[in-house]
């Protein structure tokens, strides 16, 4: 039974405060209030009912009493001449102050449903919006995207309106959007999370200065500090409670929805704006049952009186306009800040009567202090969040042992209500514990707890008061935990102020803790189910919570545990069944029923079965199906383990089965299949049967060939699982059993990586203490190369007699675990068994070496991305299990080697010799954005400085402690760094600026020692020429280490004059350095945009790099400006109805930027060549960069096909704007994709994003796609007339009006693969210019093939590849030049010649140029000169 407010005084108060119209509203709470009471008396216990009954009954009387009496309040809040004012509070119609209450319908229930909080807060949020803006941000998107969705589907809020739904530029954005929404009198909310709550703080302040009712839901999340955090704490909504937004904490699933509609409500009874807040990442995303409040109930209890009088009233209206937002002096604003005072005063009773309503339509209290335990304890918790549910579960465990313990969860904290607050304490408490889930540094106390002893402290109260600091980032808090915390208050000299959860050993403020107790109410199942990541596990632990709460009397939980991997990390689902409520907050920490394990690595990498309960039941997945394998491969701990708890041991080779089916590496569904079949929760038919049906609504949006796949899945698994009848008592004391692969490397390593790297990647990084790490957030680089993650079921193998050495499998490995390696003869003598190589192919360079490609078997993920892209078939896919081990030693001694720079590093080859300064990073497998950054290192990377987005490629390329940034042998390597998301291009301006001026200031040391120092000749020469060749950067290398090795020198033998040894302490500023600006398109196009703009309009030499995978990747994929006319993806459900912004025709018109529009596996020389130009630049450089994403819905190992083909149907497009062009009297814009080779609607058939259009709508998809083909020939076009000079375009404009041109025309074409052809034909026509004559120059495959015999001078430049092969960029040219139908005289009026690059190493050498000079004849044409053929090895080539 639940208790109401008594005392009549506030009743009377409430009159005098906002007025009559105040508290009749009151009223009809109140007898709403009436009603559940006399409903829920006959099943109460403890002869509290009646008593309660009586007094609402009393209540009630006294309020029509005094609302009959009282005198109106004034009714004016702004003097206008020509209207009426709005009204300070709202009116109720007058006719129900007298009206005989209606006689209370029967509650009924609504069904349950399963779902986690953000779909929760949505769910309330768009009944009771009319408009709402969104931005993505972690833990909060789905909030948005569950807006979006509905709005997309037509569904209707509580006044029967499609909420108008909209994606701002950033979080700044959707605030000031909100604020302008709530002026125009619309009901709107919005939602966010961390950062992004931050930037809404100057709104935040207008909007409750304003006195606007709104609501934010944010699912509360850590703000960066000394590192970035994605996870729990209240850091975000702690840093607003300064700005009058009053605040409502939820602390589990079913919280957020009730008061999530508590908050919508009183904000309009209050005319304060509301943070409804709860616990990201974990109430945020755990999955529940609960019962949800239906619209029609909302209906019930929505104060239409309040939304007119709150807000509609106030709208800023033409037809009685106002005036809001003025400026005002000392003399007033002081007074009018206090002015609102009342309103808050007047907050808890009116939210507390706002619980009552909603109390009443869902039969369950709610309160803005819930106490929970004994009715006379005398040590008392507070504290908020989903830690107050844990600590409700402990103090019930606690008091079954004979403690006298309880715990008051704080549900409204602001305004703080003393009153209530005091109310809910028991007169019996002693002692009280305050816990934080905070930190601020330099504080007296923590916000929550210095509100508590301010409130005690009034009251006069002599309580001991603790405050704790806990759960910071997510950090587990536990019931252990919650004992501690207990027991501290009883000890003789209690802390009392202290953290918990972690060892401070370098400071002491922690309070220790004892190892799990197991709190969880009798009959609790607890699974773990152990996942890799995008393998279906999370997902398939979703639908079983769904399916068996929904489908039994049972309550359902789960909570999921992500490492910071993009893809193909661990996961581990924490799922809970049982048939009474589940409070617990944290992960399984004992006692598990089941546990499932999805990678057979994870034997050796994690602690899995410590958790497992005697009896308990284990399933993995790995190809070992007999006894024999398992003795053979499990470590003899888990061997041990499995023993001791006498666990059921079952296997099953989910991977095979589902690569048999055709799901790739997604074993969710077989694996959900074992756990239905083990597990006994419902009876297997009905289990597998209904999880086919939900496999159709869960992949229905991916096509029924998916559906079908998957159900098949289910069929199979069941039968394919196989139980390992162990040997107990043998396994009971085993000593030996399988290895971990490489574990030898990583102990060979730092103490960093062994201290702290190593138990962060067996998940035990909460053991580590505070001294292990240093403060401030550095960590050394290069430590990927340690981790060993072993996840890839299949791993490429090289066939060396059919490689051609092109290096483009290692140009395009996302993770650089294919690369090329040369060996001098020494070093093929000492390589280890089975090693095989090549003799290397090219000139005198590599004369007398050997070639290899190796694949580091326990760094690849798998993606088959370099076998797709090797035009010879010189790789292919071979089972880890078979080949991984063999090949380990062979990568371990190639990676070994020392580094040889051999050949052209600017070349598509040469630059694969370079070692790359990114390796091993923990991106999504078959990752479009990494191969760029990867080339930038090979090309840069000794010198790189780079400024980071917030996105993919911080988490890819800065995850603590796995830092995939290296360094080449001398030690030097990429600085990186990472700001926010919306402020990095001004934060790599800021490092740039800021290494200018220290290399300012070390240039004006050297002249002054030049000067004024005498002796040193050697160092002065050097110093001189570092002076002539500072800004250039492969000269200033060298001479940099010939200084710092002289000043060193003579350091250690004389010592330096002063002025030398100012030099010498500023040694780290000799060498150039780059600078990198490095983001996504969320970044570039929205949210930085405006920063990125200033940046690129300032002129300084910084490189711009975008990573553009066409949506926000990071939050899930979402939509941005970069996102493409059409495209279905997250916040635009109905496909995006605008056009993709044009971030390289905004730079271009800046006229003195360097931009550039790759895609590498287009035209991977072209890409090498604009990074060339773009970092050699003297002034601001901007690379677009085409970077598939797996949330576009394709085959990943399909990603340089794919943009190809984007590029081939006109969707993207190549260039390069050189602005030093201009000075050369040439055309600064170059179109690197002159030519439309198919179809675009045939491209975006093969991608989901586009694909889902037509299955939502076809005529829509089909008009969209229309639009968008319409686009993309306008825009290619439109580049194509750009890249004329006047000459063409006097060509171009005689032709499109009929006039006659120029009959003596030439063109240079070239068939490139590696950039070389290229390179010569750019050569060769410039000379051709210089001489007077004006060709064009392109591609073959870019040339129009009808109009060649319009030419009279062809002149052809054409590699070979590999054996024999034709470029690719000319086997367009030359089909069309074999056509049959072609007569035998159709180029007799060109002239031609054809000069061959080759290698005569090959067989083949110089066959293409042989082939088109002999068809170039057999077509009529006239030799200028003979067939003239380039050779390779030719010294002087």
């Amino acid at each position: 039974m639940w208790s109401v407010v008594r005392s009549q005084s506030p009743w009377r108060s409430a009159v005098k405060t906002l007025g009559c119209s105040t508290a009749r509203h009151a009223i009809r709470g109140n007898q709403r209030v009436l009603r559940t009471v006399q409903r829920s008396k006959t099943s109460s216990t403890g002869g509290g009912g009646s008593s309660i009954v009586k007094n609402v009954e009393k209540n009630q009387k006294q309020l029509v009493r005094t609302v009959s009496t009282a005198k109106p309040t004034s009714q004016s809040v702004i003097q206008a001449s020509a209207a009426a004012a709005p009204q300070q509070a709202y009116k109720a119609p007058p006719a129900e102050v007298s009206k005989v209450a209606p006689q209370p319908k029967p509650v009924v229930l609504p069904d349950y449903v399963v779902m986690d909080g953000n779909h929760a807060a949505a769910y309330v949020a768009y009944a009771l919006s009319e408009t709402s803006f969104i931005y993505p941000i972690s833990p909060a998107s789905s909030m948005g995207d569950h807006m979006d969705n509905w709005a997309a589907t037509g569904k209707k809020n509580i006044l029967n309106q499609i909420v108008d739904v909209n994606m701002m530029q950033s979080e700044g954005g959707a605030a000031g959007a909100l604020h302008g929404a709530v002026a125009a009198g619309s009901l709107t909310s919005t939602f966010t999370a961390s950062q992004g709550l931050l930037l809404m703080i100057p709104n935040m302040y207008l909007l409750a200065g304003e006195l606007m009712p709104t609501v934010l839901h944010v699912s509360a999340r850590t703000v960066s500090k000394h590192a970035l955090s994605i996870f729990n704490d209240h850091s975000d909504v702690m840093a607003t409670r300064q700005t009058g937004f009053a605040m409502m904490c939820s602390s589990n699933v079913q919280e957020v929805m009730d008061q999530g509609l508590v908050a919508h409500i009183a904000s309009l009874k209050t005319r304060l704006p509301f943070v409804h807040f709860f616990d990201g990442g974990r109430t945020s995303a755990e999955m529940s049952k609960i019962r949800p409040i239906t619209y029609e109930s909302m209906k019930e209890i929505f104060p239409m009186d309040a939304l007119k009088s709150h807000i509609r009233d106030f709208a800023l209206n033409p037809t009685n306009p106002m005036i809001r937002g003025t400026g005002q002096r000392p003399d007033i604003f002081f007074q009018s800040t206090v002015a609102a005072h009342k309103y808050y005063e007047a907050a808890p009773r009116l939210v507390e009567e706002t619980m009552e309503e909603v109390a009443a339509i869902t039969g369950r209290p709610l309160k803005l202090f819930n106490y929970h335990g004994s009715p006379s304890a005398e040590r008392v918790a507070v504290i908020m969040g989903s830690a107050s549910k844990t600590m409700e579960e402990a103090v019930d465990y606690l008091n079954t042992q004979g403690e006298n313990v309880g715990v008051v969860a704080v549900q409204l904290y602001r305004p703080w209500s003393s009153k209530h607050f005091l109310a809910a304490l028991p007169a019996s408490v002693q002692k009280v514990a305050v816990l934080d889930r905070t930190r601020e540094d330099g504080a007296s106390g923590m916000p929550l707890f210095l509100d508590v002893n301010v409130t005690l402290s009034d009251e006069g109260s002599q309580k001991l008061i603790t405050g704790a600091q806990y759960g910071l980032a997510s950090k587990e808090f536990t019931p252990a935990m919650c004992k501690a915390v207990f027991d501290n208050l009883s000890a003789e000299n209690p802390r009392k102020k202290y953290v918990i959860g972690i060892n401070d050993d370098v400071t002491g403020t922690s309070l220790p803790y004892g190892a799990p107790i197991n709190t969880v109410p009798p009959g609790t199942k607890q699974c773990a189910f152990w996942g890799l990541g995008s393998d279906g596990t999370v997902g398939a632990s979703k639908t079983a919570i769904k399916t068996i709460g929904l489908n039994t009397d049972m309550f359902a939980q789960g909570h999921f545990v992500y490492d910071s991997h993009k893809e193909d990390g661990v996961t581990v689902s924490h799922v809970r069944f049982g048939p009474s409520e589940i409070k617990a907050e944290y992960c399984i920490a004992s006692d598990a029923d089941f546990i499932s394990c999805a990678h057979p690595s994870y034997v050796h990498k994690y602690d899995m079965l410590s958790t497992l309960k005697k009896g308990g039941t284990f399933v993995l997945n790995s190809p070992w199906n007999t006894l024999a394998d398992m003795d053979r491969k499990l470590p003899a701990t888990l061997k041990r383990q499995i023993a001791e708890r006498e666990a059921e041991f079952y296997n099953i080779d989910a991977i095979a089965l589902a690569r048999d089916i055709g799901l790739g590496k997604r074993i969710n569904m077989p694996m959900q299949a074992c756990f239905y079949d083990l597990s006994g929760v419902l009876p297997v038919e009905e289990a597998l049967k209904l999880l086919k049906t939900a496999i159709v609504d869960q992949y229905a949006h991916k096509g029924p060939e998916v559906v079908k796949k998957n159900q098949e899945a289910v069929d199979r698994a069941v039968g394919s699982l196989k139980k390992i009848e162990y040997p107990r008592e043998e396994w009971l004391s085993v000593q030996t059993g399988g290895q971990k692969k490489k574990r030898s490397e990583m102990e060979g390593s730092s103490k960093f990586v062994m201290d702290i790297m190593g138990p962060v990647l067996a998940l035990e990084g909460d053991k580590l203490p505070v001294s292990a790490f240093e403060p401030g957030g550095y960590m050394p680089v290069g430590t990927t190369r340690f981790e060993k993650r072993a996840i890839a079921p299949e791993i490429p193998v090289w066939v060396p007699d059919k490689c051609t050495q092109c290096n483009y499998c290692a140009i395009v490995c996302p993770h650089a675990v294919v690369r090329p390696f040369l060996l001098d003869k020494g070093e093929m003598k000492a390589a280890p068994s089975g090693f095989q190589t090549r003799k290397a192919k090219g000139g005198a360079e590599s004369a007398g070496m050997n070639y290899t490609i190796q694949i580091s078997s326990y760094d690849c993920t798998g993606c088959a991305v370099c076998v797709q892209s090797c035009p010879d078939d010189a790789l292919y896919m071979a089972p880890f299990e078979k080949v991984a081990e063999d090949n380990a030693p062979h990568w371990d001694y190639a990676y070994a080697l020392p580094e040889k720079e051999i050949g052209e590093k600017y070349t598509v080859k040469g630059s694969q010799f370079q070692k790359p300064l990114l390796e091993f990073s923990g991106a999504c497998a078959g990752c479009g954005e990494t191969p760029y950054m990867k080339l930038a290192t090979q090309l840069f990377g000794s010198r790189m400085v780079v400024a980071n987005a917030s996105g993919c490629s911080s988490v890819w390329g800065g995850t603590a402690t796995t830092n995939p940034y290296t360094v080449t042998k001398d030690g030097s390597g990429p600085a990186w760094g990472r700001s926010l998301f919306e402020d990095n291009a001004e934060y790599g301006f800021g490092m740039a600026l800021g290494t200018k001026q220290r290399r300012y200031r070390l240039e004006d040391c050297v002249q002054n020692a030049l000067a004024t120092t005498s002796g040193g000749h050697e160092l002065r020469e050097a110093l001189t020429k570092w002076l002539k060749v500072k800004d250039d950067p492969d000269p200033c290398d060298a001479i940099s280490h010939k200084i710092i090795e002289l000043l060193s020198s003579q350091r250690e033998l004389t010592g330096l004059d002063v002025n030398f040894e100012t030099i010498y302490q500023q040694k780290d500023m000799l060498r150039t350095q780059s600078h990198w600006i490095v983001g996504g398109d969320g970044w570039a196009y929205d949210i930085g945009f405006g920063g990125l703009d200033h940046v690129l309009s300032r002129g300084e030499n910084v490189n711009v790099l975008v990573l553009d995978t066409e949506m926000y990747s990071n939050t899930g994929g979402q939509v941005s400006k970069a996102t493409q006319l059409a495209t279905v993806t997250k916040f635009a459900a109905k496909g995006k109805r605008q056009n993709k912004k044009d971030l390289g025709q905004a730079a271009m018109l800046y006229e003195n930027v360097y931009v550039a529009s790759v895609a590498l596996g287009a035209n991977m020389n072209q890409c090498v060549q604009a990074f060339r130009d773009a970092e050699s630049y003297d002034g601001t450089s901007l690379v677009i960069a085409y970077a598939p994403c797996i949330d576009w819905g394709i085959e990943m190992k399909f990603m340089m096909d794919e943009m190809r083909k984007a590029v081939d149907s006109g969707y993207w497009t190549l260039y390069r704007y050189d602005p030093r062009r201009t000075e050369a009297k040439q055309n600064p814009f170059q179109l690197d994709s002159r030519k439309l080779k198919s179809d675009l609607k045939e491209f975006l058939v093969g991608q989901n994003r586009f694909e889902r259009l037509v299955r939502l709508n076809k005529d829509t998809a089909s008009s969209l796609h229309t639009d968008l083909s319409n686009v993309s020939h306008h825009r290619h076009e439109k580049f194509r007339k750009l890249a004329m000079d006047e000459y063409e375009m006097l060509e171009y404009l005689k032709t499109k009006l009929g006039e006659e041109v120029s009959t003596e025309k030439s063109i240079v074409l070239y068939g490139s693969e590696t950039g070389n052809a290229e390179a010569l034909a750019g050569v060769f026509s410039n000379e051709l210019k210089r001489r007077g004559v004006r060709p064009q120059c392109m591609a073959l495959d870019d040339f129009d093939f009808d109009t060649l015999q319009n030419f009279k001078n062809v002149y052809c430049i054409i590699a070979t590849c590999g054996q024999g092969e034709l470029p690719g960029n000319c086997k367009e040219f030359w089909k069309l030049m074999n056509d049959a139908n072609l007569d035998n005289d159709f180029l007799a009026n060109v002239n031609y010649t054809v000069f061959g690059l080759g290698d005569s190493g090959y067989v083949f050498y110089n066959e293409a140029a042989a082939l088109f000079d002999k068809k170039f004849e057999e077509l009529g044409g006239k030799r200028i000169m003979p067939l003239a053929l380039g050779d390779d090895k030719d010294d002087e080539k």
